[in-house]
């Protein structure tokens, strides 16, 4: 009995041991991880300064689109909180592509790290810190940041923004002296005013559209909302806040033809006291032969019919399957104030799928081309879709209309689009022809450099090739009246002067354009019986 108190007593001494020795050790553990955290203090100058120079004050300084600066402590001190709370819900930096779903050059997205930095940072009670610890601003180059170019396109005169009210969507036209066709191996967007100028996208058009209709509207420029108001012949890109110029690789380069006109389209934001702005866009010619030039597919649904009050209104569109292998170097979601989400991906012939791009919080004052880290390469037979989301709801604090209405395909405020654009290259010019010629892509081809002959598409008095007109049966006999929007450019066919398109007209025009009339009234007559 003795022995077997000495036994337990033994058992008891070292269980004891162990539990004491492994709370002493856990007591010290939690001590020295206590003292760990506690040694973790975080300044201003050390830790959060260097994630706000590099994502953030290309906007956020003096003269820049930014409402208010962040180059020193004390403008980042007084706004510390608000700070975290947009940061923390990722409103700021305003960079819409979600993570591991394509990847892209100039990405302005603060890591899971820096977010925690910055809220960390403002509950330990914002702390500046050593001076020394304090990293340089970064050199912003004034000037030509691709060097002197060999063409500057700039705005006639100053164009004057109002201090507040809605922002603005206005178009330049602005000529462009070449005296024959030349291929662009850069482009630079110099905006005149950083406090008011949101974004910016050049269109070109060589059929004198644009100017008839800026000579139509009253003031400096004519206004648009979406689109430029005609149908372009070209483009050259596009510039947004953050956005680095380069150049095109040795060999590809975007069409300009001789007589074309610049449409300088500038998204205005009022900064709260009347600005001016006159910008200016520099343009870089192939130094060395092209063989390459670029192209562009758009995809696109205009079979819009969304009605009030959906939250979750889904739209699908796809494109024809390539008919040549592709490389894709940019890509532009597009929609209006109630898209919500747009993920769009590539399906290949074997059934996989490449992620493109996702946008989930989807707003319209932060839209523009996102540039691939490295080009996509696309098979023959490969598909584009796009999967777009709308709310039409009085939840939408970006609705336009309250209440709710219906909502169609257009071009206005309160109308709708669901576009994807991508640019591409092809491996030889043979295969950019077929690009162009692809069903339902004229639009994506003329945007992706004016690819598609002005004498061969848009002279009406070329001769048609052999391409088939689809059922005209669906035409009205009675015609139709000219969209406002569209009344430069088809009013060329309009030669009685009444504002309409009658039969015997339709049937002058090019077989191209009466395709693209019919699938729209095609497109219209399935929106109205679905």
């Amino acid at each position: 009995m003795k022995h077997s108190k000495l036994i337990y007593s033994i058992i008891y001494s070292i269980i004891y041991s162990i539990v004491v020795t492994g709370l002493l050790c856990f007591s010290s553990a939690c001590s020295s991880h206590a003292a760990e955290i506690d040694s973790t203090v975080l300044t201003f100058n050390k830790d959060v300064a260097p994630i706000l120079w590099q994502n953030c004050v290309s906007c956020h300084r003096p003269g820049e689109i930014g409402p208010f600066s962040l180059t020193t402590y004390q403008d980042v001190a007084k706004r510390a909180k608000f700070i975290a709370e947009v940061t923390g819900d990722r409103r700021m930096p305003p960079w819409k592509a979600e993570p591991g779903f394509g990847e892209f050059r100039d990405e302005h997205r603060l890591s899971d790290k820096d977010i925690k930095i910055i809220a960390d940072w403002v509950s330990q009670g914002k702390r500046e810190g050593d001076k020394n610890d304090l990293p340089p601003l970064p050199k912003f180059t004034p000037g030509w940041r691709l060097g002197q170019p060999d063409l500057i396109l700039k705005m006639p005169k100053p164009f004057t923004v109002p201090a507040d009210g809605r922002d603005i969507l206005q178009c330049f036209v602005i000529p462009i002296p070449i005296t024959s066709d030349r291929t662009v191996a850069a482009v630079e967007f110099r905006p005149g005013n950083n406090a008011v100028v949101h974004h910016s996208i050049y269109y070109l058009d060589s059929l004198g559209q644009a100017r008839k209709r800026e000579a139509r509207e009253k003031g400096y420029g004519y206004r648009t909302f979406g689109g430029p108001g005609i149908i372009p012949t070209g483009a050259l890109g596009g510039w947004a806040p953050g956005a680095e110029p380069y150049f095109l690789p040795e060999g590809v380069g975007k069409l300009l033809r001789k007589g074309s006109d610049l449409v300088l389209q500038i998204h205005y934001h009022p900064s709260g006291k009347i600005e001016t702005d006159q910008s200016s866009l520099g343009i870089y010619f192939s130094r060395k032969p092209v063989d390459k030039l670029v192209g562009g597919i758009a995809v696109s649904n205009r079979s819009i019919r969304i009605p009030p009050n959906e939250k979750n209104y889904k739209i699908e569109a796809s494109s024809a399957p390539l008919p040549v292998p592709v490389k894709l170097l940019s890509i532009t979601p597009h929609m209006h104030y109630i898209g919500k989400e747009m993920k769009t991906e590539a399906k290949l012939p074997s059934g996989q799928t490449i992620p493109l791009i996702w946008i989930k919080d989807w707003d319209f004052n932060w839209q523009g081309a996102y540039r691939f880290a490295k080009p996509v390469s696309l098979p023959k037979g490969a598909i584009i879709q796009v999967h777009a989301v709308y709310d039409n709801s009085e939840d939408n604090p970006h609705n336009p209309s309250t209440p709710p209405k219906l909502v169609r395909f257009g071009e206005q405020s309160t109308d709708e689009m669901c576009l994807c654009a991508v640019q591409v290259i092809t491996d030889n010019m043979n295969d950019m022809k077929k690009i162009v010629r692809m069903r339902n892509n004229r639009f994506g081809a003329l945007l992706g450099g004016g690819l598609i002959a002005q004498e061969e598409n848009l002279n009406p008095e070329k001769k048609e090739g052999k391409e088939e007109i689809i059922n005209e049966a669906i035409f009205p006999q009675q015609g139709f009246t000219i969209p406002e929007r569209f009344k430069d450019f088809l009013s060329t066919y309009d030669l009685d002067h009444n504002g309409r398109i009658e039969k015997s007209e339709f049937d002058k025009m090019p077989n191209s354009l009466r395709n693209r009339i019919l699938i729209v009234m095609r497109d219209r007559q399935k929106s109205r019986n679905p």
